[in-house]
């Protein structure tokens, strides 16, 4: 079962679509029989992600662009539709923060910009034409399960990832409300995923735990056939069991008003590990 929005014929664009989850995505969209515009910043990954597509016989084009940049996105727009109906969007395109909660203003304004404003760049400009027209559409943003449970460590990047689950949540409640299940918002939230990120990291090898793009783009196509807002992946290590108790245990902070984050809280440790352990 596919998503309505997967038309052949039609456009779907990805941020973030030269490497990773993006480039798998734009390759099932493209296998689907859509066009795809691969949006991201300029250089040899973003040339190489269009010939590796082009290879499999997908029409393709590759646009230099960072989501930061407003002009940018409405060229990349222009673009886009200027090659058909755009009726998939992805969300992709993110950077780790790298920083604590004491990190410097930059590391902050930068992991912000990307993975939160660019999102809304991405909405506001795709979105209206998307609602306006007669035709099924998907808006799909690229979540994290950090974004969720909020783990000590990267500040920046949770911060900027939870406001981005709030502003997927808010874009899905608006279109139902206006143009029910024509157009649909989808929040895909990965797991452990051997991408760029990782490689980074110095990690050359995919580590046994980790899934791979190819099978996050798999199980995402699978959501959106299904019409999940929540695509909630899995990996090697993490089933969705076990996060699903994760994120329960979180929301019971506020509900039996715990520590905030008491899961790595010290005089909480104990009672969370001994509520994963048990069959509840």
């Amino acid at each position: 079962m596919s998503h309505p929005a997967i038309v052949k014929g039609n456009v779907a664009l990805v941020t973030g679509g030269a490497s990773g989850i993006g480039l798998a995505a734009a390759h099932h969209f493209g296998t689907a029989g859509m066009k795809v515009v691969i949006a991201d910043l300029p250089g040899e990954k973003l040339s190489e992600a269009e010939e590796i597509l082009k290879a499999v016989g997908i029409k393709a084009l590759a646009v230099a662009m960072d989501v930061t940049k407003l002009d940018q996105v409405q060229h990349a727009k222009e673009l886009a539709d200027e090659m058909g109906t755009v009726s998939v969007v992805m969300s992709n395109a993110g950077r780790e923060g790298g920083g604590d909660l004491f990190a410097g203003e930059q590391v902050w304004r930068q992991t912000l910009e990307t993975n939160l404003w660019g999102a809304i760049h991405i909405t506001q400009q795709f979105l209206p034409d998307m609602m306006a027209s007669e035709g099924a559409g998907a808006i799909i943003y690229t979540g994290s399960k950090q974004g969720i449970t909020l783990p000590p460590g990267d500040t920046a990047y949770n911060v900027s990832k939870a406001a981005l689950r709030a502003l997927a949540e808010s874009v899905s409640n608006r279109l139902v409300s206006e143009v029910g299940d024509r157009v649909t918002a989808h929040l895909l939230i990965p797991g452990f995923t051997y991408t760029g990120f990782t490689q980074a990291k110095g990690v050359w090898e995919k580590p046994e735990g980790a899934w791979t793009a190819d099978q996050v783009a798999d199980f995402m196509m699978a959501g959106l056939g299904a019409g999940d807002f929540y695509i909630l992946c899995p990996d090697n290590e993490v089933d969705r069991a076990t996060d699903i108790k994760r994120m329960t245990w979180g929301m019971g902070d506020i509900i039996e008003n715990r520590p905030a984050l008491s899961r790595w809280h010290p005089d909480h440790a104990e009672a969370f590990n001994a509520y994963m352990k048990s069959g509840k």
